[in-house]
């Protein structure tokens, strides 16, 4: 597939976006799931970019950049890697197998951002000292530039130079290495899980974990119905719940009287 002049801009206009959002309005541009879905739906396969961006997305649940910390943008591995795994016909695993150093490989530039972004910083200090209120807000705003650039410009030169890129990896590229990136693409999910397991009460909700895994693997439910009996079970234990704070706010009002 070629991807046209259009794609490239909106592609990039939305990488320089996200970060922003990130920062301030927080409406989830910069999740990996949002990203590949935008993805997929401008270069026309919404179903390979929403198995990439949620494959990315379970590797960063609970991560964030509290402190200032660098995670690995796995925005902009969607981004990339959905259009590399369209272009190249290839399919999500190779996708994957991209995406995911990719975005390793680009939390340099979130560091160089927030490096750059401190000359914006001082200046703002400047202006504040001297009362100078419009010139710090000008210097906040010319503070998005670089953040939204680390991550536009890569994104933009990795898909102007995409389709040479990725003929030039699929020829160069030995079968080996094929094969562990679709590996690497199929295990890559099961470490999601296990990440969000790792934070979630598994040990307290255990029967509904083996429940969810009997209906996906030995009866072959998609993963809506498994969701479906999830949201079932969940009512059940809440109206179960409501049901014991009734009867127990009863017994108390017996007591008082």
């Amino acid at each position: 597939m070629e991807i046209t002049a259009w794609q490239i801009i909106i592609l990039s206009i939305y990488a320089f976006v996200a970060i922003y959002d990130s920062l301030e309005t927080n409406i989830g541009l910069n999740r990996p799931i949002q990203a590949g879905f935008f993805t997929g739906l401008i270069l026309g396969d919404v179903t390979l970019g929403l198995a990439v961006g949620a494959t990315l997305q379970l590797m960063v649940l609970g991560v964030g950049t509290y402190g200032g910390a660098s995670i690995p943008d796995y925005m902009s591995g969607a981004v990339i890697g959905t259009a590399f795994g369209i272009m190249s016909g290839l399919g999500v695993e190779f996708a994957i197998g991209i995406a995911v150093p990719i975005g390793l490989f680009l939390v340099q530039l979130d560091i160089l951002a927030r490096f750059t972004n401190t000359f914006f910083q001082h200046r703002a200090d400047k202006y504040a000292e001297d009362g100078n209120f419009d010139g710090v807000e000008r210097m906040n705003l010319l503070g998005i530039i670089p953040w939204g650039l680390s991550r536009a410009i890569p994104v933009a030169i990795a898909l102007i130079f995409g389709p040479e890129i990725v003929d030039a990896l699929v020829n160069i590229t030995p079968q080996w290495l094929l094969n562990g990136l679709s590996v690497a693409g199929k295990v890559l999910p099961a470490l999601g899980i296990a990440i969000l397991l790792r934070y979630l009460p598994a040990k307290r909700y255990l029967p509904y974990l083996l429940i969810g895994f009997a209906l996906a693997a030995f009866l072959q439910v998609s993963m809506i119905g498994v969701a479906i009996v999830g949201l079932a079970l969940g009512l059940l234990v809440y109206q179960r719940s409501r049901e014991q704070l009734s009867i127990a706010g009863k017994g108390g009002v017996d007591e008082d009287e």
